[in-house]
């Protein structure tokens, strides 16, 4: 072994990731949203690059500071009125008759409004509370079931036990089953261990059953109702329309920003000195870097797309129940790409078809294996079968596992283990045989 220190030349090649290489890489698994920030930010950086939007118009300070009386935006001036959300807080308040009170029962309140959670649970602590407002326990205590009285019913219970008993108690007083089963039986009753509270309480199994049909109708996370979430949009990247021919594609580039080049600003300032003009160059190359990879982007996905709507014509003709297996690295063989890329491309994207708008990783599914040698299966497909023996079940002996796994195979040809049923079933939040037992 020759340990002696030298120099030696050799040859290798090696995939360099430049910065250009990363941006397109990024741009790919853009959505349209981030896309358009991403360009947006860009524009700023980039004094040769210009966002151009079709759809937003500059105003004239001097035509269109004071619409004129016979506009309809007059008109529809009540329309224009900011939206205010209502809050939880504001909700109970307004319910509370403070003449009622006394002053520091109103402090102590508003005190434990604040504690309370989203779902419409108390969070807080008594005792931490009373301390630091300097009041007895069994006044915080009283306060609080004060706001348990407001509605919606459930508001300011500590547990979901204590919520489902306030619903309960609030829709029927005189529900003395239901309240004892709840009070002293909520553990067994959610696990329908029902044999031994119906032998307890000599009632029937029926009854009970009756009790858990009623607590299904209750809300558990009743402070949900009062929430105000942003309504988010879904800007699909691809459309997919029936014509003459049959199934077309084509790009959304409607809503994204149009990028120009500033060749005033170039021709200024490029013969200033040798320093602005090799920062000149460089934003240049910068800018035709971002068009290159946007119309990469574009043949990239436009590729994907159409490849997705060839393997799975029988979804955009027939619907949702037709999806065929189909992998990423189906996909990306035939395309002759890498199976990563193939991930980028439909990261977060939305194609819009004749039967719906759709997340691009939807059309993706793993395959299962049937009797016949030649044909396979999706898993969504199976789930859909899965889903349709179960409602067709005899509700007082429901399906098992294994009968559904038997099912599957003797009807449909499709081999599954039970292990694969129960997690499809947890997927589609689909409860064990036990669970879904009837007693009429």
């Amino acid at each position: 072994m020759n340990l002696k220190a030298g120099l030696w030349q050799q040859q290798t090649l090696k995939l360099t990731m430049t910065q250009e290489l990363s941006q397109a890489i990024a741009l790919l698994q853009y959505s349209a949203q981030e896309l358009t920030a991403f360009l947006e930010d860009k524009a700023l950086e980039n004094p040769l690059m210009q966002i151009e939007t079709g759809h937003v118009k500059p105003m004239n300070p001097l035509m269109d500071r004071k619409p004129k009386r016979h506009q309809k935006a007059e008109k529809d001036w009540i329309e224009q009125i900011a939206d205010k959300p209502f809050s939880l807080e504001d909700h109970l308040l307004s319910q509370i008759n403070s003449s009622n009170l006394s002053a520091e029962q109103v402090k102590i309140i508003r005190h434990l409004i604040q504690n309370i959670d989203e779902n419409g649970y108390f969070t807080g602590d008594v005792s931490d509370i009373a301390h630091k407002l300097k009041a007895e326990e069994e006044v915080v205590e009283d306060c609080l079931a004060v706001i348990q009285t407001l509605e919606p019913a459930g508001i300011g219970a500590r547990d979901l036990q204590e919520c489902l008993l306030m619903q309960v108690y609030y829709e029927n007083p005189n529900n003395e089953l239901a309240q004892r089963i709840l009070t002293d039986y909520f553990v067994p009753f959610a696990d329908k261990k029902w044999k031994q509270i119906a032998k307890e309480l000599k009632v029937t199994l029926k009854d009970i059953q009756d009790i858990f049909d009623q607590i299904q109708l209750l809300n558990p996370k009743p402070g949900a109702l009062l929430g105000k979430e942003t309504t988010s949009y879904i800007i699909p990247d691809a459309i997919v329309e029936q014509s003459a021919a049959g199934l077309t594609v084509r790009m959304s580039d409607d809503t994204l920003p149009r990028i120009g080049f500033n060749e005033k600003y170039y021709k200024k300032f490029k013969d200033q000195n040798q320093q602005v003009s090799r920062f000149l160059e460089d934003k240049v190359q910068d800018y035709q870097w971002i068009l290159k990879s946007i119309e990469q982007r574009k043949e990239t996905l436009t590729r994907v797309v159409s490849k997705i709507v060839e393997k799975q014509l029988a979804f955009f003709q027939k619907g949702t129940t037709y999806l065929v297996p189909m992998t990423m690295k189906e996909v990306a063989a035939e395309l002759n790409i890498h199976e990563s890329t193939v991930s980028r491309a439909v990261r977060e994207k939305y194609v819009q078809t004749p039967i719906g708008t759709f997340a691009l990783k939807t059309f993706f599914t793993s395959t299962i294996q049937t009797v016949a040698a030649e044909e396979n299966t999706s898993s969504t497909q199976v789930k859909n079968k899965i889903s349709k023996l179960i409602e067709q079940e005899n509700k007082e002996k429901p399906l098992s596992d294994q009968e559904i796994v038997e099912q599957l195979k003797e009807r449909e040809g499709i081999v599954v283990s039970r292990r694969t049923i129960a997690k499809y079933r947890d997927q589609m939040g689909i409860q064990s045989s036990s669970k879904r037992k009837r007693f009429n």
